[in-house]
């Protein structure tokens, strides 16, 4: 029986991986930003969409004080193997809905632009835009990339990503559709909300061509490394027992058959 992987091989006297000898080719040589984005593509970026793809990866590495990290620092005190247990929940939680901005909004933004021609300039964008904004709006559906329970008028991170990608030349449809909608939305929706950062990052991952499936998966990715730095918080200055103690004096008890 036979598993194919076009990924890399292993034997007793070397490791290659994308067709590159792991040792000597790729370790110190390639970062991991970059390492991700070469294994889902299976082609090396260019410097310009490393540059794009890891400022994306800090930018999601914002964590935060959210219910993903409540989780990793709760479930670090009760798991049977303790940090195993804290990185799967946290992981989990963040999976359910924070990550999932950035997946939606690329999403939203693709199956907009697909089949149609592309504007030229604001004006063009800006028409489309309050087409796409009209038609969730009719629709019910959700806009995502609009909004922040904190930065409630600018997301410092959407401008200085934009301003990132435009100077590496990556600047491309998603992203400026994304824009119009900030420009436009208030129109339809009859407020002016801020285009948030997990929106931008969705909307630059999809103009470097990755694939819109597994945006949710980039999110991850950055998102593991404030989920790591949570947990060395825990350790550091332990509340995990406290946010329990919160959480269960809070809690309502529901009969299920109720």
């Amino acid at each position: 029986m036979k598993f194919p992987t076009s990924l890399g091989t292993s034997t007793a006297d070397e490791i290659r991986l994308l067709g590159q000898d792991l040792t000597a080719d790729l370790m110190g040589k390639v970062g991991f930003g970059e390492l991700a984005f070469w294994l889902v593509t299976l082609r090396r970026p260019t410097p310009s969409e490393t540059r794009v793809f890891e400022a994306v990866l800090v930018a999601l590495a914002d964590h935060g004080f959210t219910p993903t990290a409540i989780a990793a620092r709760v479930t670090y005190l009760s798991a049977p193997d303790s940090l195993q247990g804290a990185l799967a929940a946290g992981l989990l939680g963040g999976g359910s809905r924070f990550l999932g901005v950035t997946e939606d909004c690329g999403m939203f933004l693709h199956e907009a632009l697909d089949g149609r021609d592309l504007p030229t300039d604001d004006t063009g964008w800006d028409a489309l835009a309050l087409e796409v904004v009209s038609a969730a709006r009719e629709s019910g559906k959700y806009l995502p990339g609009l909004g922040h329970p904190v930065h409630k008028v600018l997301d410092p991170r959407t401008p200085v990503l934009i301003g990132i990608a435009r100077e590496e030349g990556l600047e491309g449809p998603h992203l400026q559709l994304f824009q119009a909608i900030g420009r436009v939305h208030e129109q339809v929706l009859g407020r002016k909300l801020p285009l948030n950062g997990a929106g931008v990052c969705g909307a630059a991952l999809a103009d470097l061509g990755l694939p819109v499936e597994m945006l949710r998966g980039f999110a991850l990715l950055a998102r593991a490394a404030g989920l790591l730095g949570q947990l060395a918080e825990e350790r550091r200055r332990p509340i995990g027992m406290d946010i329990y103690s919160t959480i269960d004096r809070n809690a309502v008890y529901v009969d299920p058959e109720s």
